[in-house]
């Protein structure tokens, strides 16, 4: 699944940037280090943003493209910013089996987005995930920590009517 790229203007702090270049400091000098200051980085933005990105390639004096490869082989790392609400869709095998894709449709439909992307307005974003656990209620999605199962298309507007 190829990941999808903001097209979100980068809304970066100053603060933001003094902790990012402080946790580049910490780990100057040894490119080995680049996950963990990446990890650090989404901490601190909540996503890798190509900006975000520049500042520790250059900062790490590592090519931007290594930067880019490692943040889009990694699943732990997100090139879009997350909603308020994060609505994760599961798509394993029990839960596609039993209507999640048509979930995530209806989901892309009611949101106006795709998965991979947040609204406008930053209160949703969108994902699909594998399984998550919860075969006995597929299909199973979740916003945020919420877990709603046994659902079927019709439930989305009423699900998404609890986070307006």
């Amino acid at each position: 699944m190829k990941k999808k790229i903001s097209t979100m203007p980068f809304a970066g702090t100053p603060e933001q940037e003094a902790q990012l270049k402080e946790v580049i400091a910490k780990y100057a000098g040894d490119k080995s280090n680049l996950m963990a200051v990446m990890q650090e980085a989404q901490g601190i933005y909540g996503y890798l943003p190509r900006e975000v990105q520049v500042m520790i390639a250059e900062g790490m004096e590592v090519p931007l493209e290594k930067v880019y490869g490692v943040a889009t082989f990694y699943a732990q790392f997100s090139l879009s910013p997350k909603g308020k609400y994060n609505v994760s869709v599961c798509l394993g095998t029990a839960c596609y089996v039993k209507g999640a894709q048509q979930l995530l449709d209806k989901l892309e439909e009611c949101l106006g987005i795709a998965s991979g992307e947040c609204t406008e307005d930053g209160k949703f974003s969108l994902e699909a995930c594998r399984c998550i656990g919860a075969c006995g209620l597929a299909p199973v999605l979740t916003v945020n920590e919420d877990v709603y199962g046994r659902l079927v298309a019709d439930d989305i507007p009423g699900i998404l009517a609890k986070y307006e």
